[in-house]
Parts: C-alpha cells; structure tokens; sequence
C-alpha cells in the first residue's frame, strides 16, 4: 500500500529485456530508497509497485513481467530516465495522499501542460473504462503522484498542479502525448463491484 506522495525521483541505469523478450529488468539509482530497502520489499516505481530484487550501492534492481509491461509505461523507459519513487507505507506514518496500491488501471495521454500561477494545469485523455472512475474533487494517482481530479473534460481530466509537485516529481517533464501510468480510486472500483445492479 502506497500514498502517493513520492519520496524520490531515481534514475534508470539499466532497464534489460530478457532473452524472449517478455520480461523486463530494471536498475535505478535512488540513494534514499535504497538506503531504507532490502531485497523483497514493495517500491511503487511511476506508480507500479514492483518487488526490489536487489539492492546495492544505492541502486535497486526490479523485475517488470508481462502483466505490468502491457499495462504500463515501464517498458518504454530507456537509460537516464527519471521515476518517482515512493517505498511502502509502513504502520504509524501519515497518509498524506490516498490509497494507491500501484495496481495500474491502464494508460491517459497528456494532452496539454499549461502553466497556471507558479503551477500548471494538466489536461489528460482517459479511456472510458478509466474516465467512468473519476469525479471532480476524487482522487487519481498519476505516475505514483497522488493527484485531485479539478475537472472533467469530455474524454480526460483536468488536473491542477502545485509548485511542490512540479519541484518534486517528473510531472513538469511532461509534453503533450507522453503516456502516464494511471490508477483510478480503489474505492469508487469497490463501490461499482458491491452496488445493486
């Protein structure tokens, strides 16, 4: 379990594809991360949580397999790309985001990054099967960042980004069509499931 406030940006160093091609092995550079992390702990990387695999010299190594690739944004990484980073939300600390499982849902594309004040406003296309989850004021992890949904726009949202997120995180990195690792709120996919039909 995860907030969504992320703790660190890492650097790719290696992302390896396996010999058929199926599986994919990430290194990252993340001092802080791995300073407090051992091999088999949870580390949501751009949202996804992944199992750290090793841990050494500052560096993680994860294994992406199948299911993660073809849900994500992870095997378009390439060397010197930068992740958020965010370890696993451990008993007494705060939840300052929301509950994010790095369970990602599917893929939004940016269509726009405007500034906005000292921040910016980013406008995303969802599918219809992400977009039926969000709701203005409702929670939205976007690449492992805890995010408020400021509007619906037709086919995507409208998000509203502080100085502190641009700073922080690998938001203010991203041009319109990149694609970003969504996932929707846990508890509006629960609230579906249980509802009389």
């Amino acid at each position: 379990m995860f907030t969504g406030i992320v703790r660190e940006r890492g650097r790719v160093v290696a992302a390896e594809w396996s010999s058929n091609g199926s599986g994919l092995r990430l290194r990252i550079d993340a001092a802080g991360t791995a300073a407090a992390s051992r091999p088999g702990d949870s580390v949501a990387v751009a949202g996804c949580c992944l199992t750290a695999t090793a841990v050494e010299n500052g560096s993680l190594e994860f294994q992406a397999v199948p299911e993660t690739i073809a849900r994500t944004n992870l095997g378009r990484l390439a060397e010197g790309a930068e992740v958020n980073l965010e370890p696993a939300l451990r008993a007494g600390e705060p939840l300052g985001g929301h509950f994010v499982q790095g369970h990602i849902d599917g893929l939004g594309r940016v269509r726009s990054v405007e500034a906005e004040g000292d921040g910016a406003r980013l406008t995303i296309e969802l599918p219809e099967e992400l977009l039926r989850y969000c709701v203005e004021k409702g929670s939205l992890a976007v690449d492992g960042v805890a995010l408020t949904v400021a509007a619906l726009k037709g086919d995507g949202v409208e998000i509203a980004l502080v100085p502190f997120t641009l700073r922080e995180t690998t938001l203010s990195r991203l041009m319109p069509g990149n694609e970003v690792n969504v996932e929707v709120d846990l508890l509006a996919k629960y609230a579906e499931r249980l509802a009389p039909s």
